[in-house]
């Protein structure tokens, strides 16, 4: 009787032990796992959205089955105000951001965003590669958000209801602006009234008359199709739209120095695909835009833009490291 109990004894703790085992196993083998949530605005077709996907594939061939990308198009996830704030709680794990919209947590970053200061992609590349880029890197992470790498969504461009050419037509109309002192700032200098509102928003507020007129990116424009509601873009290409690639604080903490080395260089070599797929989508954008009612104008007196905008300069010396780095960046 001894012997059968304590056979049974035997027995039992065996099974039990081998049930108390096996959950442990597949939750070892689920933790190699992490899945990853992307917020990005636009659809498969943009850049937006196939940047993630190169990322994905790049991280996906340095560490096989450690990530799995969950990227959330079409602004599901809100704007990009609703998006980083989704970041900075760590409810989101990565995403692009214009630097405007990251600016109410670094105002420092509005030296990208100042008026006629660039004279092209590659002058906004040098800059962002050099001291003032690692310098912006620093007041993110300070703010929680992990900078991958700047990229670069093209010139804004003035879109209106009306054709505009001189700056002197904006005035008494109201545009949409990104939620930035700076953007709020310059528009005002040309006796606009300002009114932020997210881009997940802009096109009811544009077709039910809350505005008459707003910026962005030739991209972003087709993008949106707000060819549909703005028909006439006019070339000012008055400021270089930066971004980044940036990460939760939460999400990046929680990465051994391996993974953070393979995710550093897939958004190295991402943040270089989206900048070349933005130029070859510019095109594209155009060329769709155009083919449905858009219409493409030169902007006239162009110093007239440029003094409207030179007020902006001075207003945001002091929060962006003085007039004498702006001018530092110009000449560079």
């Amino acid at each position: 009787m001894h012997s059968l109990n304590r056979r049974n004894f035997l027995k039992t703790t065996a099974i039990a032990g081998t049930a108390l085992a096996a959950p442990a196993f597949v939750r070892t083998a689920a933790a190699r796992t992490t899945t990853i949530t992307v917020a990005s605005l636009l659809g498969d077709d943009k850049p937006e959205t196939k940047i993630w996907i190169k990322i994905n594939e790049l991280v996906e061939a340095k560490l096989p089955g450690q990530f799995k990308f969950n990227i959330v198009k079409n602004g599901a996830l809100g704007g990009e105000k609703e998006v980083a704030e989704g970041v900075r709680l760590g409810s989101i794990h990565a995403s692009l951001s214009t630097v405007s919209s990251l600016s109410g947590w670094a105002p420092e970053l509005q030296i990208l965003d100042l008026p006629f200061l660039f004279h092209d992609a590659d002058h906004v590349r040098r800059t962002v590669s050099g001291n003032v880029g690692a310098d912006l890197k620093g007041k993110l992470q300070a703010q929680n958000f992990v900078v991958g790498d700047f990229i670069n969504y093209g010139a804004r461009h003035l879109l209106t209801k009306e054709p505009v050419t001189r700056p002197e037509q904006l005035k008494g109309k109201r545009i949409r602006v990104i939620q930035s002192p700076l953007h709020t700032r310059l528009w005002s200098a040309f006796g606009t009234t300002p009114i932020g509102i997210p881009i997940t928003e802009t096109y009811n507020a544009l077709a039910t008359g809350v505005a008459d007129a707003m910026d962005l990116t030739k991209s972003a424009y087709a993008g949106f199709k707000l060819y549909e509601v703005v028909p006439y873009m006019t070339e000012t290409g008055h400021i270089w739209a930066s971004g980044i690639v940036y990460y939760s604080s939460t999400f990046w903490g929680g990465l051994n120095d391996e993974q953070r080395a393979v995710f550093q260089q897939a958004s190295t070599e991402g943040a270089a695909y989206f900048n070349q797929l933005i130029v070859d989508d510019e095109a594209a954008s155009v060329e769709i835009s155009l083919k449905n009612g858009g219409k493409l104008l030169k902007p006239e007196a162009p110093e007239e833009w440029q003094k409207g905008a030179q007020g902006v300069w001075d207003d945001f010396a002091p929060i962006v490291g003085g007039l004498d780095r702006i001018k530092a960046i110009q000449s560079a």
